[in-house]
């Protein structure tokens, strides 16, 4: 287990390692065994982010030229589906230089705009540099002359796979061999910004200019089931709308349409572009200014700031015969948050609610609905 630990928020938390940094230790181990005859108790893999970890090979199984063994990983802190599963690796001697491919529960890339091309093992660049610094050592301190072929599997990588975004990025399979740092650190932020940034770059290869978002399978489903968008060419950004916006604005996409409950996206009309709970809410403040706004007398605003939900708010407005003037006056707000953060792209929104459905859009939302409606 690898004992490195790291301050987020106000918790210390133990950092892990990627499937990358265990494709790489159970080459080592398996190139060794197949030079030498003889499995090591453990290797240790120096990965890019310059911390050493010691990794323990199992399932080990040899014949006369070739070697296998596996490496389970370790997420530390920041579990995702692939903690737990056994990275495997099987070398094979050839004449010379280092061939790396995927087998069993390794994905397929099928779509471009990914770290590697169409046709390829899901592995990307820095796994494959490091599995391929690990056989060469191997290799080095065996004096032999010879090359490798490594074949990188995942038993369980096709189940496991089906949990994850692979399918939706055009990776089929299996599971993608990933780590730019070889360490996994516990700040899911970045795993789901950076997730989300992936997608926008295989719909802006395919061509995509105009991009769907919604922050989860909520609006998603809204999106599809009651307003009939095509989704093909949607992404799911979180809570992270203001870096998704970055992200898409920075690929060169058109324009953003995001779609998503009233109760997330009344955030942005506070200047919150990240939607967590933990970072910010402000739902009852935008009600209530917007309501003031409009009209509101003091009772209403009263109820309003002490309303449990967003859905209890918007009871009290239509009680009040405000609902439409404030979820307009909201959208008006949300639209230049939108416009202050993307730039030169156009952002645009659509609010829905459990009780009312389609609630209130911005300005520019209805132009842009209709490239996403399904024909």
């Amino acid at each position: 287990m690898l004992e490195h630990y790291i301050s987020v928020g106000q918790h210390r938390m133990r950092c892990g390692y990627t499937t990358g940094t265990c494709a790489a230790g159970a080459a080592r181990a398996a190139a060794e065994a197949l030079l030498t005859g003889s499995f090591p108790h453990g290797v240790t893999v120096e990965t890019p982010a310059g911390i050493s970890v010691l990794l323990e090979p199992e399932n080990m199984a040899q014949g006369p030229d070739w070697a296998a063994c596996g490496v389970r990983k370790d997420g530390g802190d920041d579990c995702d589906a692939t903690n737990g599963a056994l990275i495997m690796a099987t070398v094979f001697r050839t004449d010379d230089g280092i061939q790396i491919d995927g087998g069993q529960g390794v994905g397929r890339v099928t779509r471009p705009g990914l770290n590697q091309p169409v046709g390829a093992a899901a592995i990307n660049q820095v796994p494959r540099q490091m599995i391929e610094a690990q056989v060469r050592q191997a290799l080095s301190e065996a004096k032999a002359d010879c090359g490798m072929r490594v074949v990188i599997s995942v038993p369980e990588g096709e189940a496991i796979a089906a949990k994850t975004f692979n399918p939706r990025l055009g990776i089929e399979g299996g599971i993608s061999i990933l780590g730019s740092t070889g360490i996994v650190r516990p700040m899911s932020r970045k795993a789901l910004v950076d997730t989300t940034r992936v997608e926008m770059e295989v719909h802006r290869a395919e061509g995509v200019s105009d991009l769907l978002m919604t922050p989860g399978n909520y609006g998603a489903d809204f999106a599809a089931n009651r307003l009939g968008l095509d989704m093909r060419r949607a992404v799911q950004c979180s809570n992270f709308i203001g870096e998704a916006l970055d992200n898409a604005a920075n690929l060169g996409f058109s324009s953003v349409l995001l779609v998503g409950h009233v109760g997330k996206l009344c955030k942005l009309a506070a200047g919150i572009t990240d939607t967590h709970s933990r970072t910010a809410d402000g739902r009852r403040e935008v009600f209530v200014t917007h309501a003031a706004l409009c009209g509101g007398d003091g009772a209403l605003l009263r109820r309003l700031y002490e309303a449990a939900t967003t859905d209890a708010s918007l009871e009290l407005l239509n009680q009040a015969g405000l609902s439409e003037a404030v979820l307009n006056s909201i959208a008006h707000a949300v639209g230049e948050t939108l416009a202050h953060r993307a730039g030169k792209m156009n952002a645009q929104a659509i609010f829905f609610s459990a009780s009312a459905g389609l609630s209130a859009m911005t300005d520019g939302a209805a132009e842009l609905l209709k490239k996403h409606t399904q024909l």
